[in-house]
């Protein structure tokens, strides 16, 4: 095996990071080893997916790669990207306590990092799938995906490309996940657009946001927390959110958008 070490730009909550990428593994195609400190996946790689795994140290990353893939070094800036470790995680808490009621956020749980997904496609993919049900849920209906229709390599699966799942029959769809109607169509639509070319990449968020409303079936929550898991903006977040309204004091999406300072607001339920 060949080994990268990735040093992260400041302080990193590593046990969140994995935490984070375990929750939301997809059966047959992620494994995540807590105990270990593990994650294991296919990433995107010239000419067929490449099997990773990612170890979570006190102060660095370790990345096994296999021996024979051509130019190793080449997958450290998208798998930096990924986990967010070019961010410096000292200067935003700095620049966070300034505010009284998000410092004792920033304090209770540092170097939390904005982690998003190795491809665009699957970002997008994984959050039309997840809508309106649980991570559970969400996480069965993307395995019957992976599973239906993946790309198999090195022991696990890779999700099928957009120009592959864009020609798949909607009834056939349905049937192998399990979705609705609804939203069986949103994701062929999804597939769709993303075979044709289209990308979110290069786009401003509200760039990103209004592109994605644009599509059937996508709504503001969805373009809101793909400005945030898929571009990695980091000035966004999604204001529909349940937990995120509560925590701002049981306000409406629309007030969430347009808070100004939070002074006044208790924030508690922030901190887990």
């Amino acid at each position: 095996m060949t080994l990268l070490r990735l040093f992260p730009q400041g302080p990193t909550d590593s046990e969140t990071a994995l935490r984070m990428l375990a929750a939301h593994a997809i059966p047959g195609a992620e494994e995540a080893d807590i105990p270990g400190r593990t994650y294991t996946r296919l990433l995107p790689h010239t000419g067929a997916p490449v099997r990773v795994t990612v170890t979570f140290t006190e102060d660095h990353v370790a990345v096994d790669l296999p021996d024979e893939i051509p130019d190793p070094d080449g997958l450290a800036v998208p798998i930096r990207r990924w986990l967010d470790l070019d961010s410096d995680t000292t200067r935003i808490a700095d620049a966070l306590a300034a505010d009284p009621m998000i410092r004792p956020l920033v304090e209770h749980r540092p170097g939390i990092r904005l982690i998003g997904y190795p491809d665009e496609f699957e970002a997008v993919t994984a959050t039309v799938v997840g809508q309106q049900v649980s991570l559970a849920a969400a996480r069965t209906f993307m395995g019957r995906l992976v599973a239906a229709y993946g790309t198999p390599a090195a022991g696990l699966k890779a999700l099928p490309a957009p120009q592959d799942l864009a020609v798949i029959p909607d009834a056939e769809l349905k049937a192998a996940i399990g979705l609705t109607g609804a939203r069986t169509r949103t994701l062929r639509a999804v597939a769709q657009k993303w075979a044709d070319g289209f990308t979110l990449a290069h786009l401003t968020a509200d760039e990103a946001r209004r592109a994605l409303l644009a599509l059937p079936g996508i709504g503001p929550w969805t373009a809101d927390y793909l400005t945030v898991r898929a571009l990695q903006h980091p000035d966004t977040f999604a204001p529909g959110d349940l937990v995120a309204r509560r925590a701002l004091g049981s306000v409406t999406a629309d007030q969430a958008r347009t808070l100004g300072p939070l002074h006044d607001r208790d924030l508690s339920g922030f901190i887990r």
